[in-house]
C-alpha cells in the first residue's frame, strides 16, 4: 500500500469538526473516466500533479455540493497507484447521504476509488489491491473484519445511504463482487494474523557440526542441545544438504 496524506482542511466538512466511532467502511468510485488523483485531491505536493482547473475537494464545498471522503485511490502523476487520506479517519465524512435507518456518515470510513472508462485491466487490478491493503490496514486500527465492509450500493439496501450503484457497476467487469472483495480481505487478515514461525531455516554445509551451527547461529556452540530438539535429532550426526531450523 502506497499510502500519503493531505488532510482537506478547506473543506467545509473538515471545518466541521463532527468525530465518529467507526464502524465499517464503505467503498464508494468516482463515477467519472479520470483516475488521477489531482482530480480530487490538491493542492499539488509534488506527486499529485497540477490540477489546472483547480476543481479538487480541498475547498470549501466542491462542485457547489456538500462532499468529502476519508480517502481516494488512484493515479498519481508519475502514474503509480497511492491512497491519499484526506480526512482523519475518525471524522465524520460527507459521502453517502442517509437512508429510511439513518446514515452511513455517522458510523462508516469512506474510501473513494477514481474509475478509469472501466475497461481498463491492469488499472483495476492495480486499485482493487490497493483498496484491499487499506481496507486490511483499516481494520486491524479499528477492530474491524471483513463483514464491516460494504459498498455504496450495498449501503443503500441497509438503508443507510442514498440510492448510487458504486461499486457494483465497474466490479463485476473484472470478475469481482463485494463478495470476493470481502474474501481478498479475509485472506490478507489471516495472513497477517498467522503466528511468525520461532525458528529460521538453515542448510547445512560440509564441515558443520552442530556444535559449529550453534557457535555461529545461536553465540554458543553450548546451545547445540536446542538445536537437537527442535528437529527431533536422535544423534549428533549431520549431512550436508540438510535442512536445520535454528532457533530465533
Amino acid at each position: 500500500m502506497n499510502l500519503r496524506k493531505l488532510i482537506l482542511t478547506n473543506n467545509a466538512c473538515y471545518k466541521a469538526g463532527r468525530t465518529i466511532t467507526p464502524q465499517g467502511i464503505m467503498l464508494h468510485s468516482t463515477g467519472a473516466n479520470n483516475p488521477w488523483l489531482r482530480r480530487y485531491v490538491g493542492p499539488d505536493d509534488g506527486l499529485l500533479g497540477v490540477n489546472r482547473h483547480n476543481n479538487h475537494w480541498n475547498q470549501e464545498r466542491p462542485d457547489g455540493r456538500q462532499v468529502c471522503v476519508h480517502a481516494f485511490i488512484g493515479r498519481l502523476a508519475d502514474g503509480s497507484i497511492a491512497t491519499y487520506k484526506t480526512l482523519p479517519w475518525n471524522h465524520r465524512g460527507w459521502h453517502c447521504g442517509r437512508g429510511p435507518r439513518g446514515s452511513g456518515n455517522d458510523t462508516h470510513i469512506s474510501v473513494e476509488i477514481c474509475e478509469d472508462n472501466l475497461t481498463g485491466a491492469a488499472y483495476f487490478r492495480r486499485v482493487y489491491n490497493e483498496a484491499v491493503e487499506l481496507c486490511v490496514y483499516l481494520c486491524g486500527q479499528f477492530s474491524l473484519t471483513e463483514v464491516d465492509i460494504i459498498s455504496h450500493s450495498e449501503g443503500f439496501r441497509l438503508g443507510i445511504a442514498s440510492n448510487h450503484a458504486d461499486v457494483m457497476h465497474w466490479f463485476p467487469r473484472h470478475g469481482k463482487i463485494m463478495d470476493s472483495f470481502r474474501a481478498d480481505v479475509r485472506k490478507e487478515l489471516a495472513e497477517r494474523a498467522a503466528p511468525v514461525p520461532a525458528y529460521e531455516i538453515y542448510t547445512v554445509v560440509k564441515g558443520d557440526s552442530l556444535w559449529k551451527i550453534a557457535a555461529a547461529r545461536l553465540g554458543s556452540g553450548a546451545r547445540h542441545p536446542e538445536i537437537s530438539e527442535l528437529n527431533a535429532l536422535s544423534s549428533g550426526t549431520i549431512v550436508a544438504g540438510q535442512k536445520l531450523k535454528i532457533p530465533k
